[in-house]
């Protein structure tokens, strides 16, 4: 490598990715150092402690409010607007409600619907502000199945090399007498298809909802046992047993929980966090999945942080749980009732702070500027769901993670034919 070149890749390596992006126009040479796989590892490696904007979008259908708390400024991108605020698309009508269904990798799909009350889907990468309206699935009755809501639309699944998304799978989920079909649209033929599930357990599947994906995997929160429905879209199985898993949640002093479980995901794993009260004291658990293979809760979860709740006691907050930050998992997300505001609580220290929606933005925990969105009003309208008291009812996903890529990546496209 020329001199020249060691001193331009020790200035890029120190300049955001939203510069990055402009800088592969400015000639071909430098587009084809930025696009080199050496340029790209180097650059993750480098920034690898670099903030990273990211938010934490609402899953039910509510307005046309998507993202209720945002992320901005932060050092790997640099940007200046929260990600929420560039899910941003021209469509041909109006639109009266939009729904995101799922994020994963820096994608998004959702739902857009129109004044006469059709859906649009599409999938896109709002950061490079690229959209793929989805062709509707050619299957019979698919109409007469969306107006029934006899499936749910919510998954999508990436395959990722070397940091970058190569192919997806949107995954829309059917049961039906018994029965559990997934339809799937492909990136890499541009085609919907048809996989049959034969997992045993397909009990479990009735009524789902939202998902989250996590390494080609989808992840379910069960409506009929205290567990997590997994299936791997990219291990080859072919809707055989071998792509389902059923993961019983943590069953230590289970009945002494607070709140209706949920799961969520932080640094690469899915991760599960209830208040258990033993003895008269307030403890917070954190378990992160290890192994989806069907050996027992206690091995396939382990526990890595159980934490005193006094310093939060003490000042009589009440809250519930919200998600772990995706890519520090020290950084717990609860909503204060009491004080109608986010708390960030910091596991290892155990140092909090208490961010609401009237004030100002300002820095967090992680370096990056909050910012709200009616996340109060939604807050509001859910808390219920989560008091152990008022378990009745199907279980809900509420809430999901748009993070934003480490690297760039463009959506990818269906194979010329």
């Amino acid at each position: 490598m020329e001199i020249l070149e060691v001193t331009l890749v020790n200035v890029l390596l120190r300049c955001p990715l939203k510069d990055i992006a402009r800088f592969r126009s400015v000639s071909k040479e430098w587009k084809t150092l930025i696009d080199s796989d050496f340029f790209r590892d180097l650059y993750i490696s480098f920034n690898s402690s670099s903030s990273t904007s990211w938010s934490i979008i609402q899953t039910n259908p509510h307005k046309l409010t998507l993202e209720i708390v945002g992320h901005h400024g932060c050092e790997r991108w640099g940007l200046s607007r929260s990600p929420g605020s560039l899910v941003s698309f021209f469509v041909e009508t109006t639109i009266t409600k939009i729904n995101v269904l799922a994020c994963t990798d820096g994608l998004v799909t959702i739902c857009a619907e129109s004044s006469d009350g059709s859906p649009m889907y599409y999938i896109g990468n709002p950061l490079l502000q690229e959209w793929f309206r989805l062709p509707q699935p050619p299957f019979r009755n698919f109409e007469r199945l969306r107006k029934n809501e006899r499936f749910s639309e919510s998954g999508l699944v990436t395959k990722m090399e070397k940091g970058v998304v190569v192919s997806y799978k949107v995954v829309w989920l059917l049961t039906h007498e018994g029965k559990v079909q997934f339809m799937i649209y492909s990136s890499d033929t541009g085609m919907w298809g048809r996989q049959f599930v034969t997992c045993h357990h397909t009990a479990t599947w009735s009524g789902q909802d939202k998902s989250l994906a996590l390494n080609g995997f989808l992840h379910w929160l069960s409506n009929l046992t205290s567990s997590i429905i997994a299936y791997d879209f990219f291990g080859g199985h072919n809707g055989v047993d071998g792509g389902c898993h059923i993961v019983p949640f943590p069953g230590k002093d289970d009945e002494l929980r607070r709140f209706r479980r949920t799961f969520t995901t932080s640094e690469g794993s899915i991760v599960y966090f209830n208040e258990f009260r033993v003895n008269g004291n307030r403890t917070l658990r954190v378990w992160r999945l290890v192994k989806y293979t069907d050996i027992g809760p206690e091995d396939q979860w382990q526990l890595f942080w159980e934490v005193s709740l006094v310093s939060l006691i003490e000042l009589g907050i009440d809250y519930f749980p919200v998600v772990m930050h995706p890519l520090k998992s020290e950084i717990v997300y609860l909503w204060s009732r009491s004080n109608n505001g986010l708390i960030l609580f910091n596991l290892r220290t155990k140092v909090f702070s208490l961010h609401k929606e009237a004030e100002d933005a300002r820095k967090c925990m992680d370096g990056c500027v909050l910012s709200f969105n009616q996340c109060r009003e939604y807050m509001r309208d859910i808390y219920r769901y989560f008091l152990s008291s008022v378990q009745t009812g199907p279980n809900h996903l509420y809430f999901t993670q748009y993070v934003f890529p480490l690297w760039l990546h463009h959506l990818p496209r269906p194979n010329p034919t």
